[in-house]
């Protein structure tokens, strides 16, 4: 991670609490590190504007290294990080400041109107699956029962963290009925799911879906039943490096999770991989749902040119080091 060097203790412990998956999901972990930025900005002893921006990038690179993949991180970043305008630290500050709690504010209304969105694709009496623990998912759920409507659900634990508990717990508080099933019997229930419904942890220009492993092999099962699947996504998700060719990483979390030291070491030398995320080609997903609307995955590219412009830039570099355009040092697993 960057060096702590003139940073705010709070830009440590958000960095600490994104790391350790305490603080999870994608608007939390977006608005966690906007606000601690903002902390940063109001505590900021810099005697120049150069001095104040270099500083705001060295948290902002830190808060970066902590999940390579949770693109809302880098796009909640890049949204305050533009906005250091200015010719002395206090205005430059105020505009700092300024920025983040325009995002702040603005994520705050995002998951509800992706939920009224979402919940328009759901009709009284359907049946849905999920893998992993989306909020935007659970906010299309809570919209669609807010409208009277009856739904149930077949929730996948989604190993190796189980957080396909998280989602049964939130559905049932919703008054939809689960059945809990393990990640390899989702096939035998799909003729009977009506929806497929999965969030997302990035999109990427041409409608490629980065989100939990094990969703893209859901995604292939669920195509060749017929079975429908939506992706729930606040455009924080959108990826726009990936405009310019660059790949999405694809983080590696720690084998304890998968299998402990003494079970590893009874059965013998063995290699043990555990990959956070999986990439579903566009080819297997119905619909992109957001808080601008409904897209078929192709066209995620139209909305990320509004909202992002044609070109990527990285606010948080120091000047000179930004990454060349259309090179990247990740790769995909698509």
């Amino acid at each position: 991670m960057t060096a702590m060097t003139d940073l705010h203790p709070t830009v440590e412990t958000v960095a600490v609490d994104i790391a350790e998956m305490e603080t999870r999901g994608a608007a939390t972990i977006a608005d966690a590190a906007a606000d601690a930025l903002r902390t940063q900005a109001v505590e900021s002893d810099a005697e120049t504007p150069e001095a104040f921006r270099a500083e705001l990038r060295a948290a902002a690179r830190h808060l970066l290294d902590t999940r390579p993949t949770a693109v809302s991180l880098p796009n909640a970043l890049r949204y305050v990080l533009q906005r250091m305008d200015g010719d002395t630290v206090e205005t430059v500050r105020e505009h700092t400041i300024a920025g983040a709690v325009e995002f702040c504010s603005r994520l705050e209304h995002a998951q509800d109107d992706l939920g009224a969105v979402g919940a328009n694709r759901l009709r009284d009496g359907d049946r849905i699956m999920t893998h992993c623990h989306s909020t935007d998912v659970l906010a299309c759920v809570e919209a669609a029962r807010q409208q009277g409507k009856e739904l149930t659900a077949v929730v996948k634990e989604t190993r190796p963290r189980n957080q396909g508990h998280i989602t049964a717990e939130r559905l049932r508080e919703l008054g939809v009925d689960v059945t809990l099933i393990v990640d390899s019997a989702a096939r035998r229930y799909l003729n009977d799911v009506d929806h497929v419904m999965v969030g997302a942890d990035a999109i990427a220009a041409d409608g490629s879906v980065i989100n939990k492993i094990g969703t893209s092999g859901l995604a292939v099962n669920a195509r060749d039943r017929g079975t429908p699947i939506m992706v729930a996504a606040q455009t924080i998700k959108l990826h726009p490096d990936t405009m310019t060719g660059h790949t999405v990483e694809i983080e590696m979390r720690e084998v304890s999770e998968v299998i402990e030291d003494k079970q590893r070491a009874a059965i013998g030398d063995i290699t043990v991989e555990n990959p956070a995320f999986d990439v579903t080609p566009p080819r297997y997903v119905d619909a992109i749902v957001t808080e601008h609307g409904q897209f078929p995955p192709e066209s995620i590219v139209t909305l990320m040119r509004e909202l992002f412009g044609g070109g990527t830039t990285e606010p948080w570099a120091e000047p000179g080091t930004e990454r060349p355009t259309g090179k990247s040092d990740t790769e995909s697993n698509s």
